[in-house]
């Protein structure tokens, strides 16, 4: 099985996205089921068409018969890596999926109840319908398990502390891709104090200290930190209260993490629609997205004391020169340049040759998660 293909999948409550990777980072085919229970479609590469799919068992099926009709029966495949939102505070390393892994990840339902169980659902699946395959899952809270006590608990009673509540952060498959390919990318050791952000619809930073993550704008959910394409980032914990006594707990929940954001502020949750907008509204949402960016920043930078590189990944953070050129400049007190030409071509390395290294990280979660999946199935090169 040596340098089989490896299939990686990403569920989510309405959708199963997947991946296959051979030996090298892209990826030999994808595939996704969307509207899951609904008016589902199945998409093969850019071909798309109405499908059947009740369930994500359903879905399962449909994409291991478009893959089987491809040339890539399950016989052929190596294993599975599957993307798991949460791991709670035991699962702090990818692992190879038996009885007691699924349990660990069942037990983390309460605390990640939107994600958890469609992760679940793909995950048993893919069991019932290849038994045989081996499965690892990797998990998007891993990376920040580094951070220290004094930074992931909330000054609240043991009591509420025993339920889970405490910061876990986000995007950690993102950021350990991240840390692992930048030095690649700019000739030399991973910097020793890297501040990272991963930008898109949803959005985060991360201090990285020694290829460790120190600290994370986000915290018990993916809501807090910074301003989002439809989450509200930060919040006092009273108005979140308030909105709840006038629209109830679910309505509280909708307009935090669907209808707040840039979508609130500008009209449009894509910073694309935004630029193009060109309205007063839409840039006030651009220029919030970006003071949040910078001010949360500053915290990360002080957790890890001080900064030595910076880096962009994500779909904001990767493509628009707009918006790295202003967090750039709000940073530029700690000695942070941005090189306009490089940074309009969205080049791979953006500074002006100051001491603190400036980077675009293409977004590489899935063929990170393919690496470690082959790692641990010891199918690898």
């Amino acid at each position: 099985m040596r340098d089989a293909p490896i299939l990686v999948v990403n569920a989510g409550s309405s959708s199963v996205k997947v991946a296959l990777f051979g030996a090298g980072d892209g990826a030999l085919l994808t595939l996704s089921v969307s509207e899951v229970g609904g008016e589902a479609r199945l998409r093969i590469g850019a071909d798309e068409g109405p499908c059947a799919a009740a369930d994500h068992e359903a879905a399962i099926g449909l994409i291991l018969d478009a893959c089987e009709a491809r040339g890539f029966p399950v016989a052929r495949l190596a294993g599975t890596g599957h993307r798991v939102v949460h791991g709670g505070q035991g699962l702090t390393e990818p692992v190879i999926l038996d009885d007691a892994a699924i349990a660990a990840i069942e037990a983390c339902v309460p605390i990640a109840p939107l994600h958890n169980p469609a992760n679940l659902a793909a995950i048993r699946a893919m069991r019932r319908r290849a038994p045989g395959l081996p499965q690892v899952a990797v998990f998007d809270t891993a990376f920040h398990a580094t951070n220290p006590e004094v930074a992931v608990r909330y000054a609240l009673p043991d009591s509420e502390t025993a339920k889970g509540l405490r910061r876990y952060g986000f995007h950690g498959i993102s950021y350990a891709s991240l840390t692992e390919r930048l030095p690649g990318l700019l000739g030399g050791p991973l910097p020793a104090r890297l501040l990272a952000f991963h930008l898109g619809n949803g959005a985060s930073l991360c201090a990285i200290r020694e290829g460790r993550s120190v600290a994370s704008s986000m915290g018990y959910s993916p809501l807090d930190g910074l301003t989002m394409g439809t989450r509200t980032g930060q919040i006092d914990g009273n108005a979140v209260l308030r909105l709840a006594e006038d629209h109830g707990i679910a309505g509280a929940a909708r307009i935090l993490n669907r209808e707040s954001g840039l979508l609130a502020l500008g009209g449009a949750s894509d910073m694309r629609a935004l630029h193009a907008a060109g309205t007063e509204q839409a840039r006030f949402a651009i220029a919030h997205f970006c003071y949040w960016a910078v001010r949360h920043a500053g915290s990360a930078v002080a957790a890890m004391g001080g900064l030595d590189a910076v880096a962009f990944t994500g779909g904001i953070g990767e493509n628009d020169a707009e918006v790295r050129a202003r967090i750039c400049e709000g940073l530029g007190f700690l000695g942070v340049t941005v090189d306009a030409a490089a940074n309009a071509g969205n080049a791979l390395r953006i500074d002006a040759g100051g001491a603190v290294a400036v980077a675009i990280v293409p977004a590489a979660e899935e063929a990170w998660i393919a690496a470690v999946t082959r790692r641990l199935t010891g199918s690898g090169r």
